[in-house]
């Protein structure tokens, strides 16, 4: 017999995505980052800003069901602080 060797395909990954607005609290995004994507201040800092000027930043890169993981309990913290932030996963391009 002949061993074949298969070519596996490494997973799909998508990137945890927060979209900016005019009423979150910029404290609340860093605050969100790091408790959520496990960021240090200055990094949370820095890609709050970037959320801040660019619209939105990405917080993450993860395999698919922890990407939703992820944007679900961004969402569901804010909606228990009463913020409208909003928090998407979209698959990365390479």
């Amino acid at each position: 017999m002949e061993r074949r060797t298969q070519k596996v395909k490494p997973p799909q990954m998508y990137q945890v995505v927060m979209l900016n607005d005019d009423y979150t609290p910029m404290e609340f995004v860093v605050v969100v980052i790091q408790e959520f994507f496990g960021k240090d201040l200055e990094a949370a800092t820095q890609i709050m800003l970037k959320i801040h000027l660019d619209g939105k930043g990405v917080c993450g890169v993860y395999s698919k069901d922890v990407a939703a993981t992820k944007v679900d309990q961004v969402l569901d913290a804010a909606a228990k602080a009463g913020h409208p932030l909003k928090c998407i996963s979209e698959p990365v391009e390479f």
